[in-house]
């Protein structure tokens, strides 16, 4: 969930698969920094880690197993849905993904819920905040299930972009003004209008920022 246009889909996909590396936790369940850094120290082997998870899950009941495996799934399918939003934020992005967990019968943490931070603000100029919209929007869905949450800030984000457009075609329409001769109070409004349409229809095609 992201809380708080757009790279192509071939690099979203990348970058987010990048971040799901980055932030999966190891085998001893401690998450890893962007170099591979881990902020905890095991004196325990790798094998002997391993050892004792196996012996661990062989001891668990049929139920137990299924749940582990049900929680494992939520795990992954949770911090790609992060890693989506964060790969697609960019430098929007203001925190790295938090998550919420889980205990399974098998003593392991599982995350079941998470959120990254993005900055929301406008940009210095009609133009930086239209661009910023645009990111904002790909970020939020960028998931393949986007929560409401995400879904929320993508529509506060195509607001925002459609107030950017019509501050542009206002600043458009003033700097023709400015270069052509005097016009009538009539045909100084048709201009008007006809400035603001071409901005929020392209091509004079209405534009639809709904998945």
């Amino acid at each position: 969930m992201i809380s708080g246009l757009s790279p192509s889909v071939a690099n979203t996909i990348q970058a987010a698969s990048a971040y799901a590396n980055q932030w999966r936790p190891d085998a001893s369940g401690q998450t890893t920094g962007q170099e591979g850094k881990v902020f905890a120290t095991d004196l325990r082997s790798d094998s002997a880690l391993q050892k004792t998870d196996n012996s661990r899950t062989e001891e668990l009941s049929a139920a137990d197993r299924r749940q582990v495996e049900e929680l494992k799934s939520t795990d992954r399918a949770v911090r790609a849905h992060e890693a989506a939003h964060m790969a697609a934020g960019g430098s929007l992005v203001t925190s790295g993904a938090s998550y919420s967990y889980e205990t399974g019968p098998d003593g392991q943490r599982y995350a079941v819920a998470g959120e990254v931070g993005i900055d929301t603000s406008k940009g210095r100029t009609p133009e930086e905040t239209l661009a910023r919209a645009q990111q904002i929007r790909a970020a939020a869905l960028a998931p393949a299930d986007p929560s409401e949450q995400d879904r929320a800030v993508a529509a506060a984000a195509t607001q925002m972009a459609t107030d950017a457009r019509a501050e542009i075609a206002i600043a458009r329409m003033e700097e023709n003004s400015a270069n052509q001769p005097q016009e009538s109070g009539t045909d100084r409004g048709n201009s008007f209008g006809q400035a603001i349409e071409r901005s929020l229809r392209p091509n004079g095609e209405a534009v639809n920022f709904y998945a």
